[in-house]
């Protein structure tokens, strides 16, 4: 672990999320999921109806939450996840609904 709380090998998912995921609890049930996970990030509402979410973690729980993210577990009806991955650059100490 790094002076940041992160380790070399923890990696970032950037998603957004869309099909029916406002309204529905999503960035409420994203938050508790991650926090569960142990993963920190922020997850918020976009104009155009899709929910944007970030996490970083140790790669196997960012792959449990990507698993979460297309699974029924996850509330709404989640029609479509464009993704991405990269290293983790620690720029969340937690995760955090922010908008």
């Amino acid at each position: 672990m790094s002076d940041s709380g992160i380790s070399a090998a923890d990696v970032r998912l950037s998603a957004r999320v869309r099909g029916v995921v406002q309204g529905v609890g999503f960035r409420y049930w994203t938050a508790r999921k991650a926090e569960e996970l142990g993963l920190s990030g922020t997850v918020r509402n976009c104009d155009d109806g899709a929910v944007a979410v970030v996490v970083e973690g140790p790669p196997l729980a960012v792959i449990e939450f990507r698993r979460w993210l297309r699974s029924p577990e996850a509330p709404g009806r989640v029609a479509e996840v464009e993704e991405s991955l990269a290293p983790a650059d620690g720029s969340y100490a937690e995760f955090r609904i922010v908008g």
